[in-house]
């Protein structure tokens, strides 16, 4: 019989990667095999659900490291002269500033569509 256990946790190190045993955090072989998220597109929208009738700005599919994501909303947020926040790779800007938006991401050549109504 063969031994297939493979050490998963490591109370030192968190979780192990089963695949090249090194800690998840550092793990290369899995990074390498997830393909690119999304469809390349990016997509702005409006939302006003959850806000109380507040309407925002919602641009999505930016594939962007995470601190460019919150350095490009902080970016668009002052060409709107308006707030807003970056969260879970999403961008939302207070008020409707689609076309706005829509023009200055194809400004830094971004494929770009309007989504929703």
């Amino acid at each position: 019989m063969e031994n297939d256990s493979r050490l998963v946790y490591s109370t030192d190190q968190g979780k192990m990667c089963p695949t090249c045993g090194k800690p998840a955090a550092r793990c290369r072989c899995r990074r390498a095999a997830q393909p690119p998220q999304g469809d390349g597109i990016v997509r702005v929208s409006r939302e006003t659900k959850g806000r109380k009738g507040k309407g925002v700005t919602v641009i999505t599919g930016v594939s962007l490291p995470p601190a460019e994501l919150k350095a490009l909303g902080r970016e668009l947020k002052q060409t709107c002269g308006s707030g807003g926040t970056v969260k879970n790779g999403v961008i939302e800007i207070q008020g409707d500033h689609r076309e706005r938006l829509v023009a200055e991401l194809k400004h830094r050549n971004f494929i770009v569509k309007r989504a929703g109504g």
